[in-house]
């Protein structure tokens, strides 16, 4: 018998889901309190057996459906990287998703979005080094005969590429490719310094990062929500910020968020002075030894192309991931329940319109800030 029982506690919760081997930085009990501040809710729930031992856990992310003004009984629910538990065990699997749609029912869901820190695989598919997990696709089974589908919206990446921090560093140097040793040590000699960042220097890593998105193309939110962010998990000793400089001035800047035993590359920003000296592979080098002293045992470069091609907009991220060595890692992606199905087949033809305009609007407005 499994019960399920909502917890409030910070501590307690981070401490159980570290337990956890698919504990992820966006189950964190901090991560749901900077949500809350940009519309969600956060709903920490757990599975306990008989025993009182905690098998799941789902920090589930709940926002109203606002028409205008008007905040309406309906709501979409999103479970970010989560729920958490052993995959391979069926029964609770089970247990775990028909309890996820009774309680969007509760709540007026529309639908409700799950994102799982569970592998469909690794390597890259048609390659002899790819590899397929049985139990995702044993779940796959089982969400598709419970109604799931496979989301439009695909929050986070589908794909990654991890780095193992086990061995020494002549260990992790030998598995990279040779140009990425090569610009590691160009860094050093043109006096590229890395140095950890304070929480006085987050104004300066955002302007950063706002040039990034101008150069690259993609679309941020305003520099109030990084600075949440960083600030949050700094303040809980689950992040390290690096900035590179050259003769004292930043030219680039990392982000990394670390927890449970792993770390995740979240941001990465860049100016276009100085790149020719290589900052960002100093940067890597050093935040793989940052978060090896850490006691961390992965590094997840946190994002991959969806399709590895060469015409894929992430293709030239993802070749200079690869050059750091390690290996490429699936995720099943986000699916959906659609819970009030009228409303949902509204919904998804409707948002991602919306969407899509108010990245526009963004981006022009920061264009001509970055540009001023």
């Amino acid at each position: 018998m499994i019960a399920l029982e909502r917890l409030e506690d910070r501590l307690v919760w981070n401490h159980i889901l570290s337990d956890f081997s698919s504990a992820h930085i966006l189950q964190t009990w901090e991560w749901g309190h900077i949500k809350s501040s940009y519309g969600w809710q956060p709903f920490p729930y757990v599975w306990r057996d008989r025993s009182g031992n905690v098998r799941a856990m789902a920090l589930i992310l709940r926002r109203p459906l606002r028409l205008g003004r008007y905040v309406t009984p309906l709501s979409v629910m999103y479970v970010p990287r989560g729920p958490v538990m052993d995959w391979a065990d069926t029964t609770l699997r089970r247990q775990v998703l028909k309890d996820l749609h009774r309680l969007a029912r509760m709540q007026g869901a529309i639908f409700i979005k799950i994102d799982p820190d569970l592998e469909a695989g690794g390597g890259i598919l048609g390659t002899p080094e790819a590899w397929n997990n049985p139990t995702a696709e044993e779940t796959l089974q089982d969400l598709r005969m419970e109604g799931w589908c496979f989301s439009a919206e695909q929050v986070q990446f589908r794909n990654t590429f991890v780095l193992l921090l086990d061995g020494e560093e002549e260990t992790w140097l030998a598995r990279m490719k040779q140009k990425t040793r090569y610009n590691i040590r160009l860094a050093q000699r043109k006096g590229v310094l890395v140095r950890r960042a304070l929480l006085e220097d987050l104004p300066v890593l955002y302007r950063m990062y706002a040039e990034t998105s101008v150069r690259d193309g993609f679309v941020i939110r305003p520099e109030a929500y990084y600075q949440q962010v960083w600030k949050t998990f700094m303040e809980s000793g689950m992040a390290e910020l690096l900035i590179a400089e050259v003769e004292g001035v930043p030219v680039a800047g990392l982000v990394m968020l670390v927890f449970a035993h792993r770390a995740w590359y979240f941001y990465g920003m860049s100016r276009e002075l100085h790149r020719d000296k290589m900052p960002n592979y100093l940067l890597q080098w050093e935040a793989m030894r940052l978060a090896h002293a850490r006691g961390c045992r992965v590094y997840d470069l946190w994002g991959a192309p969806d399709e590895f091609r060469e015409d894929d907009p992430m293709w030239g991220v993802f070749r200079f991931k690869q050059g750091l060595g390690g290996q490429v890692i699936r995720w099943i992606g986000a699916w959906d329940l659609p819970v009030r199905r009228q409303w949902y087949t509204l919904y998804t033809r409707i948002i991602p319109r919306l969407l899509a305009w108010m990245r526009r609007r963004t981006q022009d407005k920061l264009r001509r800030e970055v540009t001023a």
